[in-house]
């Protein structure tokens, strides 16, 4: 008879061979034999999701965790949905427009549209749900694959989408826009369709995005063709920033949307700057005041069990993390370390910005060094690989019980540019700190530190415009995480401007 460990085994071995190359397994129970389904569930190795399907889990994931269904949500819905509809389905195109721009936010309810549908809700994990209704199916060529996702062609979508997303998802729908190239992409299905209103919509909305060549061409060919076309702009307002031909890369042109639609939120909250001071002596004597404070607090937010005592050892350079037979106890003092480095590193960046040099250019040449002097500790140790220290992350990130799906790594490479450019660009430092460091998390570019690296981000900027060095205290987490949640979800930066800028000016 095998010995418990050696059943595991076996089961594991069975759910291995479920498992893609992304490590995300969706087992229908049918597929998975009663002995090994209840031997991975009591192990803690799968999940169910519903009556007859089930997830692979991380067996260490702690209760209530989200971070492996949201990771394998949309794996879920494609295997699912496939098996029950074949390919008799599609997603909604309001939700089609949010993949066509790289927008993988979880919803709290996926619309799905087939001719076999029973419109009924679909319940599953962590208050997400599925609808499916027996709507009006696009022609087979106006479906296209994205993920193993059933989605509308961006066109279709377009021409589909409500008129009420214009101004509930504005971000999303102007980075849509910005990736159709020439109206002829978009001219065809709406003379088919006779879409004449539809028609006016769009014409309005490219015009609102500084496309007016798109936007004259379909009114002209829709009045060519005999339709009564009028012209209307189904956005709110108009942004002060013109599109151009040179970029379609919906990642790129998100970033740029995003700041240029949340910087006015920002200026509302915080007061004039006081800008560089003049004795500059006085400024790093607070910023080094508050480190032992600021390192408790940034490193107890992302998890770290550190104290006081070993703070200031790590600081005085009396430490030594191979004393400590813990493996815990080891990695919060390599941490500690690390942070301190990097710490001093920023004071340096801070300096050059003091004498006189771009706050953005400073950042975008030296944030590498933060993060190589917040790991080199733990790679010295042999926690890390030296590889670990080579830059951008080349994998798929997930944030622990965050909706928000952080872009692929391909997106990383085009969006941080940008941000470095609407850093270097902008005048006003409180926007600077606060879209500097939402967007630096947004992106998430790195495997791990990001929280930490986008604080020092938004301190350095802070002190670009003479503000003092801003603490997020721990008691303050949940406010913080549920801010960035709600600017991430659903773009309003509102509640995270004001709560940073209350701690920078000490409104309670």
């Amino acid at each position: 008879m095998a010995a418990p460990n050696e059943k595991l085994a076996q089961s594991l071995e069975v759910l291995k061979q479920f498992q893609d190359k992304d490590g995300v397994a969706i087992i229908k129970s049918d597929a998975l034999s009663r002995t090994h389904r209840e031997r991975l569930l009591k192990n803690g190795f799968i999940k169910e999701v519903m009556k007859g399907w089930y997830i692979s889990i991380n067996p260490q994931e702690r209760k209530g965790e989200s971070t492996s269904w949201y990771s394998s949500f949309w794996k879920f819905c494609s295997v699912y949905l496939n098996d029950r509809f074949d390919n008799d389905w599609c997603i909604s195109p309001e939700q089609s427009i949010l993949l066509h721009c790289e927008n993988w936010t979880i919803p709290k309810q996926l619309l799905i549209r087939s001719s076999k549908a029973s419109n009924n809700v679909t319940n599953l994990l962590f208050d997400t749900s599925l609808v499916d209704a027996a709507l009006t199916m696009p022609a087979e060529t106006g479906i296209i694959k994205k993920n193993g996702i059933r989605i509308f062609s961006l066109t279709s979508a377009l021409i589909f989408c409500t008129p009420n997303f214009f101004l509930q998802n504005s971000i999303d729908a102007r980075t849509a826009l910005t990736i159709v190239r020439d109206a002829s992409e978009i001219l065809s299905p709406l003379l088919d369709g006779g879409n004449s209103v539809v028609a006016g919509r769009l014409a309005g909305a490219f015009r609102n995005i500084g496309r007016d060549r798109i936007a004259d061409e379909i009114i002209k060919t829709m009045k060519a063709a005999g339709y009564d076309i009028r012209e209307s702009d189904p956005f709110e307002n108009k942004l002060q920033y013109t599109f151009t031909n040179r970029s379609t890369s919906p990642n790129v042109n998100r970033i740029r949307l995003m700041w240029q639609q949340m910087r006015e939120s920002v200026l509302k909250y915080f007061p004039k700057p006081p800008g560089i001071p003049k004795d500059k002596t006085s400024y790093f004597k607070l910023v080094d005041d508050n480190y032992k404070t600021d390192a408790y607090n940034s490193l107890s937010i992302e998890g770290y069990r550190v104290t006081s005592e070993l703070i200031e050892r790590v600081m005085e350079g009396n430490w030594n993390p191979d004393a400590n037979e813990k493996d815990n106890e080891r990695k919060n003092a390599l941490a500690a370390r690390g942070y301190f480095l990097a710490f001093e590193a920023v004071k340096k960046n801070i300096g050059k910005i003091f004498e006189g040099e771009n706050p953005g250019k400073v950042a975008d040449d030296d944030h590498g060094d933060w993060y190589r002097e917040m790991f080199s500790p733990s790679v010295t140790a042999g926690l890390l690989r030296p590889s670990d220290l080579a830059g951008y992350r080349n994998t798929q990130v997930f944030i622990s019980n965050s909706n928000h799906i952080p872009m692929s790594y391909d997106g990383v490479r085009d969006a941080m540019p940008v941000l470095f450019e609407m850093l270097r660009e902008e005048k006003e430092p409180a926007v600077r700190a606060v879209l500097g460091h939402f967007i630096f998390g947004y992106i998430h570019p790195y495997i791990d530190g990001n929280g930490r690296i986008g604080r020092f981000l938004m301190n350095v900027m802070l002190a670009s415009g003479g503000f003092p060095w801003t603490v997020i205290p721990l008691e303050r987490r949940n406010d913080y995480m549920s801010a960035l949640e709600k600017a991430s979800v659903e773009q309003n930066i509102n509640d995270f401007a004001k709560f940073i800028a209350n701690l920078v000016t000490g409104i309670k």
